[in-house]
């Protein structure tokens, strides 16, 4: 299905710049550019009504954009040459007739691509699907669904792939089959882009994130540098049984102090080591200092907070 590892480049680079889609009196996309890389997965992020879905639409043509440019490999999917061979896509859950076996169902698609036969086939091996290949339609599950969504957006052996909500209804080890199949995508080289609601499977798939609201560009890079922007959130957990004494000693440094329902103090505005030389200092004994950084779900909602659609 690969041609061995690819080297990032330019090909199957995404470029979105300026885009803005307006309906009457709703803008749903408005003025929106970033880019994504091969050979990384990308993180496509916000809150429902971002305009998530409408970007991708436009991406892949099915929307024309009021103003701006959407490029795969410096070109727009209209004007690629055998485009299944350059993007394969799933923008919602898998259809086929449910009559239809899977492997007619990825054979159907070869024959009106212009594709060989034998794709179907080696489509359905690479999302674990052969032993399934004869069964109807409509006796998958919903993972199988998705896997056979993946299955003919794979038919083209495609530079880029792009996937609107990939996970929905999963079960645990469908989310950790589709995280390594997408990581190994993108090990080849290959450029995959990924919406999803899911942010704590996104921390754990993404390489970068693009998170937007109200149709905008809120952040965008590698999902470290993102968590690491706002690590002045980060708190440290404290268990001890002098709370009112070491809270009296940490107030003095500045610091923040809170309490959350099981007596544990909550602590911001000074590190671990900070705390721990107060403690000494007060004699006070701890049980607990743990520093908790500011995770994707929670770096997301406080980017995102209060930025519904443009109206």
């Amino acid at each position: 299905m690969t041609d061995g590892q690819r080297s990032p480049t330019s090909d199957g680079q995404i470029v979105v710049s300026g885009l803005t889609k307006q309906y009457k009196n709703v803008r749903a996309v408005n003025n929106l550019s970033f880019t994504v890389a091969p050979g990384r997965v990308t993180g496509f992020l916000g809150p429902n009504g971002a305009g998530k879905t409408t970007t991708l639409r436009m991406l892949l043509n099915l929307v024309t954009p009021t103003a701006g440019t959407a490029t795969i490999s410096g070109q727009r999917y209209a004007d690629l040459a055998d485009p299944l061979r350059h993007v394969g896509a799933i923008l919602e859950a898998s259809s086929a007739h449910k009559g239809r076996t899977g492997i007619n169902h990825l054979r159907v698609i070869c024959a009106a691509a212009g594709l060989p036969r034998q794709r179907a086939d080696e489509a359905l091996e690479l999302v674990g699907l052969t032993p399934a290949a004869r069964r109807k339609f409509k006796g998958y599950s919903l993972g199988m669904k998705q896997r056979l969504g993946i299955a003919a957006a794979m038919l083209g052996d495609p530079r880029v792939l792009i996937l609107d909500e990939p996970a929905n209804g999963l079960d645990p080890e469908g989310i950790r089959w589709m995280r390594g199949f997408l990581k190994n995508l993108a090990h080849e080289g290959r450029t995959v882009l990924v919406s999803s609601h899911l942010l704590s499977e996104m921390q754990l798939l993404a390489d970068d994130v693009v998170i937007i609201a109200a149709g905008q560009l809120v952040r965008q890079g590698p999902v470290e540098q993102v968590l690491g922007s706002m690590a002045q959130g980060a708190q440290v957990r404290v268990r001890t049984p002098q709370a009112e004494a070491l809270t009296a000693a940490l107030k003095a440094q500045s610091a923040t102090v809170d309490t959350d329902e099981n007596g544990v103090l909550l602590v911001g505005g000074v590190d671990a080591p900070t705390i721990g030389r107060a403690a000494l200092a007060a004699g006070v004994e701890l049980h607990e200092l743990t520093t908790e950084r500011p995770d994707l779900e929670r770096v997301f909602l406080e980017l995102t907070a209060g930025k519904a659609g443009i109206r």
